[in-house]
């Protein structure tokens, strides 16, 4: 080849290299404007238009799914004397995390509508007497394994709400509740050891979502031994993982993201440089600037199934937010997680009971992780 045809030749492959670097920093900065503009903010208004929803619905005993198993006709009672604390908002699960709601909020925003009114009712419904009662159903020869591990989830994510709260009605109700805290972390002790194999579903019994709250709750109160059972069954489960099948999801009915609300789990416990290198194998799809993710879409809200893909959008965006943390490589998800959380935010104000009963809280959640 002649000289001057080799220096044109690396001439262009300079010129390709400076506008590919210059389409980088174009696309950076093109996420943080989408980042800075777009990502809804909860503040004072928001949080009070939210903490309408489970107000609404904590006290409301019917109806209700009590998902019990019967042992005799004596067994048969209303959901109130079943479950004094958390009868409400159509099922355990969540009544419990309809509290915990009104907890995130009032934790998060001093000047809330009818603060002390909400203080309140929480000490009301979490009376140290109605979380006896709610020990005692747990107690009882037949639902042992009642809302395993969903709400036993959701219930550990209310007593770390109100360990990280400093406020004195935090204290009364974090004692109170401590009985009840205190045997859902003795029985998913005892379960983890069991669970010979994970559960990998966009509803209830997902076994990476479970875990990743009750690893949230051991740190929050450094529960060390609690802490490493969860660090170990999650590197059992899921540590050689490869290719989660995104394609496949969602599911018709689901409000959780199998891939990555194990991903999002393994960003919890994993070293950083470790963590980067498992994601890279497991969702390498993710590391694309390109990568772009559909929103579920609800056919029906007065479909108590269907309206779950609201849920999808909303634990995906804090899925993703929770991998990005510390990961400037991964930032062009934040955009996928706004569009998410923008697409459904609107829909749960004003809603069928099939969603108002519990969308609020997948809302917080998902607000608070920006």
């Amino acid at each position: 080849m002649k000289p001057h045809v080799i220096i044109l030749f690396l001439l262009f492959i300079t010129a390709c290299k400076q506008s590919e670097n210059k389409q980088e920093i174009v696309s950076d900065h093109d996420v943080v404007q989408v980042i800075s503009q777009d990502v809804p903010k909860l503040d004072l208004e928001q949080a009070n238009k939210l903490a309408a929803l489970p107000l609404h619905c904590i006290n409301a005993e019917y109806p209700n799914k009590l998902s019990q198993t019967l042992g005799s006709g004596e067994d048969l009672k209303n959901p109130a004397t079943l479950h004094p604390a958390f009868y409400g908002c159509f099922d355990w699960h969540s009544a419990v995390h309809g509290h915990w709601s009104l907890v995130s909020l009032l934790k998060t925003n001093p000047d809330i509508k009818n603060r002390n009114d909400l203080k309140n009712r929480l000490l009301l419904n979490l009376s140290k007497e109605n979380i006896e009662g709610e020990v005692a159903y747990f107690l009882g020869k037949h639902n042992a394994s009642f809302e395993r591990t969903y709400g036993w989830a959701w219930l550990l994510k209310l007593a770390e709400e109100l360990h990280t709260w400093d406020d004195d009605t935090a204290r009364v109700l974090e004692e109170n509740l401590q009985p009840l805290t205190n045997l859902i972390v003795e029985k998913y002790t005892v379960y983890l050891p069991k669970l010979n194999y994970p559960t990998r579903v966009g509803t209830h019994g997902n076994t990476a979502f479970g875990m990743s709250f009750a690893y949230d709750y051991a740190v929050a109160v450094n529960d060390e031994a609690f802490k490493k059972a969860i660090e170990a069954r999650a590197k059992y489960f899921f540590l050689n993982d490869e290719n989660c099948p995104m394609s496949w999801e969602p599911g018709g009915s689901d409000f959780l993201s199998p891939c990555l609300e194990e991903a999002a789990l393994m960003k919890r416990l994993l070293p950083v440089e470790t963590y980067k290198t498992w994601l890279n194998d497991f969702l390498p799809q993710l590391k694309s600037r390109s990568f772009s993710l559909e929103t579920g879409k609800v056919s029906d809200r007065n479909d108590g199934h269907l309206v779950h893909l609201d849920g999808l959008n909303f634990s995906r965006a804090w899925s993703l937010n929770k991998i990005v943390e510390g990961l400037p490589e991964y930032v062009h998800l934040k955009p996928v997680a706004i569009q998410h959380l923008n697409h459904s935010l609107p829909s749960i104000f004003g809603d069928s009971y099939e969603g108002g009963h519990w969308l609020g809280s997948f809302a917080i959640y998902a607000l608070n992780s920006f």
